[in-house]
């Protein structure tokens, strides 16, 4: 930046000779507004049904060597068409919205839609210079101290921002009056902000490409504030078994870009339903486009996953850990299930050296391959992100020739552009040589699924993982029934269900070497249709399942893709019902928090007259043992509701089948 002259601006800060400029957007349906005003400040806001939900708000990008744009004009349009989405909830979902583009002088544009479900902007530039970005202003000023129900970061000291900065994207959720909040912790996204009328607003980003992901913070007052991470300047190697790269000094800027470019769309999702809260699809439609044409060598499908567990398998006649007979006993399981993959998580690389190249002496990995493509199982492999980082083309390239399927990246742990660049060009280059990819330890998806559909999964979610070091104090059941109406809102979750070993309340406790879940059995079960994982592991040891066909059998059928979702009932923290199809069948699932919940299903958008219905519920004593469950299997016609009963911590999950 010593090269410039530094010159903070706006490229929005302006007053036109003619005076101030007023537009107006509406989404198709006309419930929701924007407007936009153009004068000392680019400002707009929303509102619901005519009721204020965000009062003006001030937009601006600082530029660094900048001239302040003049307004020039500007253009509307509408889209009303559907959209594929391939290896996401539905085979396609409906992009109708209404467009106002605003256009300045010197190739800056601001875009603004409206659609029935939400408003966005985005700025965009057309010139091909190249920018230096000091900072981009977002503020929400909401009309009153309504209440949020946001994510901290987790890591970090209160008022070091740039201890922050380094964070893994978990936490549990909190929720107070937004004037309340603690101001000296940063709020990663999505989040959500009651307005105590039945509204909800929730705020994420989009297309985050090459730039740094937007975190708010509280300021005592209705209103939320954008901080994003400066540019690396200078990182060194370190962390968690030096996997990582952590950042001593920063640039004075947060982004550059060599010309033309759109950057992240900022999203304020409103609704007076919490069913289409978490059914809302505005993250994955204002994505880039997919640019892998062909896709149809991507497999999304079920893990045997080794970690959480901690490789604990019974009745063998070897030492289970990190070695072949290990894993070989793994891909029988799978193969055994028709469970697509088994990864191979952190311990199968030498430690300490962060090189991918180096393999431990237990492990005979070309043999591991070869036994699995025997099986019709695939092997994805664990990579700490530095490892993973340093050496990516040659690395995807020399597993993908040896037969490996994809790559789990973890323990990237920040957002800055640095980092998010990182993740797009994983995501191509994985796709170059056929791979698929799931992005643990970082951020919300942000679009990149759709951009780049071989990315199957992400973190980014306070998981099932936490059980294993995390006291009572940590309500998982209340997190639950909190992410599918705002993590999920943003895409996929490497949650990692499935656990056997289950636990109420009081009977819980952390256990590194045998987990267990909070909450009951069917809860797990239902886990796999509530939540979005297109590549989905199964937590639990392959000699837990072996003992519990009944439920091994349900998972391991239950699809990752699906062709439609229908949330059908939900109050975002108690409870949500979700039903998703695959073909002809639904899988149903429910879960609530520690309050028991009877509830009566309505299955009347069934289309067919019969079905066939399997249903796993809560048993009669799961409030005592949490892993007590009841399957029962009978014809559905009629009317096609059920009565449910959900213990503390419960669910049920049910599979419907036609009749022909």
């Amino acid at each position: 930046m010593k090269n410039y002259f530094l010159f903070l601006l706006s490229t929005l800060l302006l007053l036109p000779a003619y005076g101030q400029k007023q537009f107006s957007l509406q989404s198709p349906d006309g419930a929701l507004e924007t407007n936009i005003s153009i004068g000392n400040q680019l400002t707009y806001d929303i509102s619901y049904q005519n009721k204020s939900v965000l009062n003006p708000s001030p937009i601006n990008i600082d530029l660094a060597g900048g001239k302040p744009p003049r307004f020039i004009g500007s253009t509307r349009s509408s889209v009303n068409q559907m959209v594929a989405s391939p290896f996401y909830r539905s085979q396609e979902i409906a992009d109708c919205y209404n467009q106002l583009m605003l256009k300045f002088k010197d190739n800056w544009n601001v875009e603004f839609r409206a659609y029935n479900e939400g408003i966005a902007y985005r700025f965009v530039y057309t010139g091909k210079k190249p920018v230096t970005i000091i900072n981009e202003e977002v503020t929400y000023n909401f009309p009153d101290d309504v209440v949020g129900t946001v994510p901290f970061v987790k890591t970090g000291d209160d008022g070091d921002f740039e201890s922050q900065l380094f964070n893994s994207f978990e936490n549990i959720y909190t929720t107070d009056n937004l004037s309340k909040l603690n101001t000296q912790r940063l709020m990663f996204l999505p989040l959500v902000v009651d307005m105590e009328n039945g509204v909800k607003v929730c705020i994420t980003e989009s297309d985050l490409e090459s730039y740094p992901g937007l975190y708010l913070q509280a300021t005592n007052t209705p209103q939320l504030k954008g901080r994003f991470a400066a540019y690396p300047k200078t990182t060194v190697q370190g962390g968690h078994n030096k996997l990582q790269q952590i950042v001593t000094e920063r640039e004075d800027y947060i982004a550059t870009a060599n010309g033309a470019r759109s950057y992240p769309w900022r999203i304020a999702i409103v609704t007076n339903s919490d069913k289409a809260l978490a059914s809302n699809n505005l993250s994955y439609l204002l994505a880039a486009p997919s640019r892998i044409k062909d896709i149809s060598w991507i497999k999304p499908g079920k893990v045997a996953w080794d970690w959480w567990n901690d490789w604990n398998i019974a009745g063998v006649d070897f030492e289970s850990g990190v070695n072949n007979p290990t894993y070989k006993a793994y891909i029988d399981f799978a193969a055994d299930n028709g469970i697509e993959y088994v990864i191979l998580d952190e311990g199968w690389a030498v430690n300490l050296q962060a090189d991918l190249m180096q393999v431990v002496d237990d492990i005979d990995l070309q043999e591991l391959i070869d036994y699995a493509k025997g099986k019709g199982v695939g092997i994805i492999l664990w990579a700490g992100y530095y490892a993973f980082e340093r050496d990516m083309e040659n690395i995807c390239r020399h597993y993908a020739d040896m037969g490996v399927k994809g790559f789990k990246v973890d323990f990237m742990d920040r957002d800055d552009q640095q980092m998010t660049d990182f993740n797009y060009k994983a995501a191509e280059t994985c796709a170059k040589y056929n791979l698929i990819l799931d992005l643990h330890g970082t951020h919300k998806p942000a679009g990149l699924n759709r951009t780049y559909p071989n990315v199957l999964n992400f973190e980014g979610v306070n998981g099932l993982e936490q059980l294993k070091w995390s006291t009572s104090e940590l309500d998982q059941v209340k997190y639950d029934v909190l992410i599918p109406f705002i993590r999920q809102v943003s895409g996929p979750m490497d949650y990692t269900q499935g656990a056997m070993r289950n636990a109420t309340m009081s009977n819980y406790y952390p256990c590194n070497n045998e987990p267990m879940s909070q909450g009951t059995r069917t809860r797990q079960l239902a886990l796999y249709t509530i939540f979005e994982s297109p590549l989905n592991m199964l937590c639990d040891a392959p000699s837990n399942y072996i003992r519990e066909p009944e439920c091994t059998e349900y998972i391991a059928e239950i699809p990752t893709v699906w062709d439609e979702t229908i949330v059908i009932d939900g109050k975002m923290g108690e409870y949500i019902v979700t039903a998703r199809r695959s073909g002809d069948v639904w899988y149903v699932g429910g879960i609530t928090d520690w309050n028991e919940r009877d509830v009566e299903v309505d299955l009347s958008f069934l289309p067919m007259a019969d079905y066939q219905l399997d249903l796993f519920t809560d048993g009669v004593n799961a409030h005592r043992k949490a892993s007590d469950y009841k399957k029962t299997m009978r014809n559905l016609s009629g009317n096609k509701k059920i009565n449910v009963k959900m213990k503390p911590g419960g669910g049920f999950a049910a599979k419907i089948t036609p009749n022909h």
